[in-house]
């Protein structure tokens, strides 16, 4: 009889939030043989409670082990919530540290922490910063475990020139920075005037409206798709060859990581978890938050040197071959099994 497992966090059926890893760790799961139930897609914050304790209690009696995804924002409060309710019900529980605001989060709410960390039967990181961090705070039961992806849905696509044709894709969030992405085209163009820019995904708080102005006040070449599907997005990631990264705070964006599965160099502020995903030069490139001019210049470098950014993506494809769910799946069978 498969092992049941419940699931609780962010379903991806938001259409303000482009996906996420959720998704693809049930559908490996399942693979396995695992039955999940996982909650929830809905975009109301207090339904959207409701509905997970809902899950949780309407099969309390089928499963042992609660995953639980684990935000620095009002989501954390969910993470909390949930995970009394498994230990009430002596659930063994795994939260799984996505936020990339986590560190203060967990600063500013050392009680709550110290209940949901010190009471896990695991804890998962998807990235090395993460891990290191919670290390630090005194916990030790902390597994490193990539988010997953399927490699076999992410076609490489050598490059023997790059343009600065630049592709940028989140959630249009304030933390993201979106409007960086667009003062660095408005300097690349002194030198580039056929630069382009596209920017994916949906509006999270207003800042896409600001893009929009900014880019249009300055007759700026930017596109704007709305929120893709993210077959949609690969596809259309084959016509650029930059991918621009401009967060004030991250921790193992699944965009960057597809990206360097595509082929498509990697122009990543250095904040967060990035500069554990990626090693400057080798495999991608770090540059400031807060800093166009950086950007401005390191395309300039991209364009100007296509064999050795032709080398930085081969290593950063070679990278993530190791988020494969074939190549971390056992990982996730050892904790679960």
């Amino acid at each position: 009889m498969a092992q049941s497992i419940l699931y609780l966090g962010n379903k991806l059926s938001d259409p303000k939030a482009n996906p996420t890893s959720h998704q693809s760790l049930v559908k490996g799961l399942e693979s396995e043989g695992f039955h999940v139930y996982s909650a929830s897609g809905l975009k109301n914050k207090y339904l959207r409670l409701a509905d997970m304790i809902f899950t949780f209690l309407k099969n309390s009696n089928k499963f042992k082990i609660v995953l639980i995804d684990v935000y620095s924002t009002q989501n954390f409060w969910y993470a909390i919530i949930i995970a009394r309710l498994a230990r009430f019900f002596n659930k063994k529980y795994i939260p799984i540290l996505h936020g990339g605001d986590l560190k203060n989060r967990f600063e500013n709410s050392t009680f709550a922490t110290k209940k949901l960390l010190g009471n896990a039967y695991h804890i998962v990181s998807p990235s090395r910063y993460f891990k290191n961090e919670v290390i630090n705070l005194g916990y030790h039961k902390v597994d490193h475990i990539p988010n997953p992806i399927l490699i076999k849905d992410y076609a490489f696509k050598e490059r023997n020139q790059f343009q600065p044709k630049m592709l940028w894709v989140r959630a249009f969030n304030e933390i993201y920075n979106p409007l960086m992405a667009i003062k660095a085209l408005e300097l690349i163009l002194n030198t580039y005037p056929s630069a382009e820019l596209c920017m994916v995904g949906p509006d999270k708080d207003g800042s896409l409206g600001q893009c929009v102005k900014y880019a249009k006040s300055k007759d700026l070449p930017v596109s704007f798709t709305g929120k893709l599907k993210k077959k949609d997005w690969t596809l259309l990631a084959s016509n650029f060859d930059i991918f621009l990264n401009t967060s004030n705070i991250d921790n193992s964006p699944l965009s960057v990581i597809e990206s360097m599965a595509l082929g498509l160099p990697v122009i990543t502020t250095n904040v967060g978890g990035m500069p554990f995903l990626i090693d400057h030069i080798k495999d991608g490139i770090l540059i400031n938050k807060q800093a166009p001019e950086e950007i401005s210049s390191w395309v300039d470098w991209i364009v100007q040197n296509p064999d050795p950014t032709k080398e930085i993506t081969t290593r950063a494809r070679e990278k993530v071959l190791n988020f494969d769910w074939d190549k971390i799946k056992e990982n996730w069978k050892e904790i679960l099994v």
